[in-house]
């Protein structure tokens, strides 16, 4: 029963290599997310197939996908919809661009945080309150929110109590010389999107039935203790490179280390979950979770090198 799902990303990974050169390890983040029915930061510059990489997942998954780019002057009721009157019709609710099953929130950095709060209270709630009335939005809904970080100006910083709504933060980075050289021959730019006819191996149905495996697999008391003991150590000061933590992870961050370990050994073919599949996700769930202070800025200290600390102190079981 397992190993079909260990086919199933397999054959994803196979139909995202037809149009997406390189970035396996972001793709099977998303896919990861996706099982988990959760969301996904991605940061990275621009260039890097971010918007691509989405695109292509939601043909693939079978689902509706909608791209909003975020900008300064964006409106809430521009990603929820408003309440219309004409003459004819009388009231009705155009609904917005987050009715869907995949949105790419591109750049969502640029829009004030207003505009960020309605995206993440879709996101957490999995409905919209339109005219008074509280529409459900289609499942699986899934949000792939994208940020620059070589830009400042002209964008805001989203608040960690936002941030911490997102199951994972990817890094997406520059691709290998050997990559790149094939993104030369298989790109956007050269052919349309339409003509790599990407194969939908997926539905929306199939999809919610994965989630619901994924909360099967079964997760021992030791991994359980183990999970807790990474995410608490963020909030204690007795390790090295503790002096560097302004505030820790908080217990959704073990609520997702738990989920997210049971996507990882269901992608493997497994029904349990090991101490591998625990520290393979455990960056992409803290790396946005712990947030350093100003000493660890100075000395760019980063959270990478906070977490590798607490692996190396906590025995795996």
């Amino acid at each position: 029963m397992n190993g079909d799902v260990k086919e199933l990303v397999e054959e994803i990974e196979k139909e995202m290599s037809e149009i997406v050169v390189g970035q396996k390890e972001v793709i099977r983040g998303i896919i990861r997310a996706i099982l988990c029915n959760g969301h996904v930061l991605v940061e990275g510059v621009p260039g890097t197939a971010k918007t691509l990489i989405v695109k292509s997942m939601a043909k693939i998954m079978g689902c509706d996908m909608k791209r909003v780019q975020f900008t300064v002057d964006l409106l809430p009721s521009d990603l929820t919809g408003i309440e219309s009157y004409t003459p004819k019709k009388g009231f009705e609710v155009l609904k917005g661009p987050l009715f869907t099953n995949f949105v790419i929130a591109d750049e969502i950095n640029r829009a004030p945080p207003k505009t960020q709060s309605a995206l993440l209270e879709a996101m957490q709630e999995k409905m919209i309150t339109l005219a008074k009335k509280t529409y459900p939005l289609p499942q699986p809904f899934f949000v792939m929110a994208t940020e620059n970080p070589v830009e400042t100006k002209g964008v805001y910083s989203l608040p960690e109590a936002q941030v911490d709504r997102f199951l994972f933060k990817l890094l997406i980075s520059y691709p290998e010389f050997k990559e790149e050289v094939g993104i030369l021959d298989v790109n956007v730019t050269l052919k349309k999107f339409e003509d790599y006819d990407l194969k939908s191996v997926l539905s929306p149905e199939k999809i919610i039935m994965f989630q619901e495996r994924v909360k099967e697999v079964f997760s021992s008391d030791a991994i359980k203790e183990y999970i807790v003991r990474i995410v608490s150590e963020t909030r204690n000061h007795n390790f090295e490179l503790a002096n560097y933590i302004d505030y820790g992870a908080s217990p959704r961050a073990s609520i997702a280390l738990f989920i997210s370990s049971k996507a990882e050994a269901l992608m493997n073919g497994r029904d349990y979950v090991i101490p591998t599949d625990v520290r393979k996700v455990v960056f992409d769930i803290l790396r946005h979770r712990i947030i350093l202070n100003y000493e660890a800025e100075a000395k760019k200290i980063s959270t990478e090198e906070i977490i590798n600390s607490i692996l190396e102190k906590i025995s795996a079981p």
